[in-house]
């Protein structure tokens, strides 16, 4: 199977990575990470640093944790396999840094619908729960779903993963 554009959503631990990982090692070339994830803290510093171990010394990685369009911009055209890891810390950083979320959100969605080449994109699920009981919460969940409703519309296919299982929401 040809991969094209391909978003992976799941929950927390849900082995969406993983699964994504191996997609893009499927598909032909030196794979490309573009990375969103900022460490403000010790832990989240060795999260970073033991998904690096874990992928291995064979992947470019390309930290983006707010140009993440000009980011897969720049690697289009390339032909290489491209994995962006997450969307859903790429919406935390824009929250936090007060940025125009419609606007990021359509300069991401031209830059998959113009990249050429196989791309997979991972995400959390996160709108399966409780409504958060703040408005920064609530402003997060909201942003974070709709930006997911909007990649699985340009995206040529869907997974959903529970449990390290896939489940096909849009055939490629």
């Amino acid at each position: 199977m040809t991969l094209t554009t391909l978003l992976v959503l799941g929950g927390a631990r849900s082995g969406k990575s993983r699964y994504a990982e191996a997609r893009i090692l499927a598909a032909p070339g030196a794979p490309v990470y573009i990375a969103t994830a900022q460490a403000f803290d010790d832990e989240m510093a060795d999260r970073i640093a033991r998904h690096r171990r874990d992928r291995g010394a064979g992947w470019r990685t390309i930290e983006a944790p707010l140009d993440l369009p000009e980011a897969i911009g720049a690697q289009s055209g390339a032909g290489l396999p491209v994995l962006v890891d997450c969307l859903t810390l790429w919406v935390t950083n824009l929250l936090m840094a007060d940025a125009d979320i419609d606007a990021a959100t359509g300069r991401l969605l031209l830059a998959l619908r113009t990249h050429e080449g196989p791309l997979a994109i991972v995400s959390n699920e996160i709108g399966l729960g409780i409504v958060p009981d703040n408005a920064l919460s609530r402003r997060f969940r909201d942003a974070a779903g709709w930006l997911n409703q909007a990649v699985a519309s340009a995206a040529d296919e869907v997974q959903f993963i529970a449990a390290g299982l896939p489940l096909t929401l849009k055939p490629a």
